[in-house]
């Protein structure tokens, strides 16, 4: 078995728990965007974004160098002395924001939902603890039992979702099992609204601990000076690098509702174009979905293959066919709109379904990135992707200050698009230099350039017969299929390859 039918049968293998598992927590968008007016939903995203860089500073770059120190030592020395370090400051940073949680909840223009504040320290928390584990479970080869974890978590999650939000909220408003109504009065509370999103977060998570209690019986509380001097010193580059690249996904929603004029979108206060615009990037978790799922996957085989003399033309391989698909799944989701914008379930998000392509594209170029990384992550030249990524973060902060005023939300999907871009350029520049890798740019540009168009086709031919729109938009995926097969054909003959 080849190197990259076995890396896909892992990516496979992670992508139960982060693409199946994810597309059930998929069904949630069409509940939420039902449930919760724009502006409503706009608070939770707010509020997540900022959980997004907490998750970053709470783990600070142990997780990736856990892989790089105990992929070579073997030694559970490095497991706990990384879980310990974890569970001691994250213990102590979220003690100290959930004290100070009115003052917090003030500030981010929310005074009266302090508690929400306290339950998002908890599972940031949790969510930095249980990192360490699942890291070791991937190390260890543990696709299935990572797979499960994952698996109950999301499906606990979208359980507790529907628990609150249909059945508790049906109960409450009598229009069935009325004789439950008393004991559901107890448990659920109108007022709290968006908060039974954080609460149901916060039980499933909580749920690690039961479904991840081998890996905690199995650790040992440890602080060894030396072992955790030689992983900061490797970790604090990822850890600015982190920071960047979340500053680079997460600020347009920070900054949209600041800079985004009154009456930009007429009708619409700036907290709701916030909303649609957080409902309509829910629709490109197709593309993020892959990107976790092989991310999961290619972390340790990229380590695992780092001595083999071929390894740079095996990452050239897997990057050709890591962009064939994203290129693939680009092309079937923004052709499909019409579809899949239904998912989100009132019309008044649907307008901002223009952004979702550009956010497919986007996320493209950053998986690209993630794959280029490699060489950095190899070589312990970690510090480059800490000036890459922080270009990528300053393009985006400046692009949505500026274009956020001029394009409104469609600003905010411009400026994720450039930053992606600019990133995998330098990446790829300097990666030839250090660590040079045959990666394939002409079929790469070829693919993009060829979806494109026929995403530009879909959308300038539309049909007001949805049976003949969706068999045309079948007809263009079938295109580009046949454009990778007579561009690959020679690797479809040879079975070396797979």
């Amino acid at each position: 078995m080849s190197v990259l039918k076995k890396l896909a049968g892992e990516t496979a293998l992670y992508g139960l728990s982060s693409i199946v598992g994810r597309l059930l927590n998929y069904l949630l968008v069409p509940l939420h965007t039902a449930v919760f007016a724009p502006a409503e939903f706009g608070v939770n995203a707010k509020l997540y974004a900022y959980v997004a860089f907490f998750n970053v500073l709470y783990t600070y770059g142990l997780e990736t160098a856990y892989f790089r120190f105990a992929s070579k030592a073997k030694d559970e020395n490095y497991y706990n002395v990384a879980l310990s370090s974890i569970i001691l400051s994250s213990s102590l940073l979220s003690g100290l924001i959930i004290i100070l949680s009115p003052q917090i909840a003030n500030a981010l223009g929310y005074p009266d939902r302090d508690h929400l504040v306290r339950w998002l320290a908890i599972i940031i928390a949790i969510d930095a603890i249980v990192a360490i584990p699942f890291a070791r479970l991937r190390l260890q080869k543990k696709a299935k039992t990572f797979a499960l974890a994952r698996m109950a978590n999301i499906l606990l999650t979208v359980f507790l979702n529907i628990f609150f939000l249909i059945f508790c909220k049906d109960i409450y408003e009598g229009k069935y099992l009325q004789s439950l109504k008393p004991l559901v009065e107890t448990i659920y509370f109108p007022s709290l609204g968006i908060g039974y999103i954080v609460l149901s977060n916060l039980i499933a998570n909580a749920a690690f601990f039961l479904l991840l209690y081998r890996s905690f019986l199995q650790f040992r509380f440890r602080l060894d000076k030396q072992i955790l001097q030689s992983m900061w010193i490797y970790a604090y580059p990822i850890l600015i690098m982190s920071l960047a690249g979340t500053t680079n996904l997460m600020t347009d929603r920070i900054l949209l509702e600041t800079f985004l004029p009154e009456n930009f979108y007429p009708g619409k206060t700036p907290a709701e174009a916030l909303g649609i615009y957080a409902g309509c990037y829910k629709l490109s978790i197709f593309m993020t979905l892959a990107i976790q799922a092989f991310r999961y996957a290619a972390e340790p085989f990229f380590f695992s293959q780092s001595e083999d003399k071929n390894a740079p033309g095996t990452f050239a391989l897997v990057t050709k066919w890591f962009i064939i698909v994203c290129v693939l799944i680009w092309l079937g989701v923004s052709v499909n709109l019409d579809i899949i914008g239904l998912f989100l379930r009132s019309k008044d998000y649907r307008e901002g379904l223009a952004v979702v392509p550009v956010l497919l594209l986007a996320n493209l170029f950053l998986g690209v990135y993630y794959n280029l990384s490699v060489w950095f992550k190899l070589s312990d030249k970690t510090y480059y992707g800490t000036y890459i990524t922080l270009t990528g973060a300053a393009i985006t902060v400046i692009g949505n200050m500026l274009l956020i005023p001029v394009f409104g939300y469609m600003g905010c999907a411009y400026t994720f698009l450039l930053s992606c871009i600019v990133m995998t350029v330098l990446c790829y520049t300097l990666g030839n230099k250090y660590y040079p890798v045959p990666y394939d740019i002409k079929s790469a540009v070829t693919y993009i350039i060829s979806a494109a168009l026929l995403i530009y086709i879909g959308f300038n031919f539309p049909s007001s017969n949805q049976v003949i729109a969706t068999a045309f938009h079948l007809f263009l995926c079938l295109v580009f299929a046949a454009i990778v097969f007579v561009m690959e054909r020679s690797t479809f003959r040879s079975r070396k390859v797979w």
